[in-house]
């Protein structure tokens, strides 16, 4: 397993070793100390997994007092991952970075706690798995406008399929500074 650094510190793009021959492949997709191995020490208590048609974006999500950890992967199709440091005080904050993930190129993303997570559906369909570090808490959960023009997030979607609730959250600017994770 390889851990490759991103512009953002603390995300990292995963690549397991995969075992393959003519029958197929095989890989870990996680082994805790395999990832405390490569300074990934988080403890995940929850797997969530979701199905989208292409074109839908989800995100940006976030939990406030509840911060998840998250271990991105794809298990069908292709997606276009983002992680957004919203850590008030971090020296990184407002920068984002973005992944491809799918199911042929079998990379993980991990994102730390205090981050906004959102992705966007580039095959004709996608089945997007992670693990949290945190449970989901529906109270908890707040969002950042996925076109936020100061983030200038460059999705590979003109015009994505979006909820209701994704489409009204607010600017990172607009966000009150308690609304926002610490920097720790």
């Amino acid at each position: 397993m390889q851990r490759i650094e991103t512009a953002l510190p603390g995300v990292y793009i995963i690549e397991p070793r995969i075992y393959g021959d003519e029958r197929g492949w095989f890989f870990e997709s996680y082994r805790q100390e395999t990832f405390a191995q490569i300074g990934i020490h988080e403890i995940f208590v929850q797997d969530n997994r979701s199905f989208s048609h292409r074109g839908v974006l989800r995100g940006l999500h976030y939990q406030l007092h509840y911060p998840q950890a998250k271990l991105c992967t794809v298990v069908q199709g292709e997606v276009f991952d983002v992680a957004v440091d919203i850590r008030k005080g971090s020296p990184t904050f407002s920068q984002w970075v973005g992944v491809l993930l799918s199911a042929e190129n079998r990379r993980q993303l991990f994102i730390p706690g205090g981050f906004a997570h959102g992705f966007a559906v580039l095959s004709e369909s996608a089945q997007f798995m992670y693990k949290c570090s945190d449970y989901y808490h529906p109270e908890d959960e707040g969002g950042v406008l996925w076109n936020d023009p100061a983030l200038a997030i460059d999705w590979p979607l003109a015009e994505p399929r979006l909820s209701q609730k994704d489409r009204s959250f607010p600017t990172l600017a607009e966000l009150p500074d308690d609304q926002l994770p610490a920097y720790q």
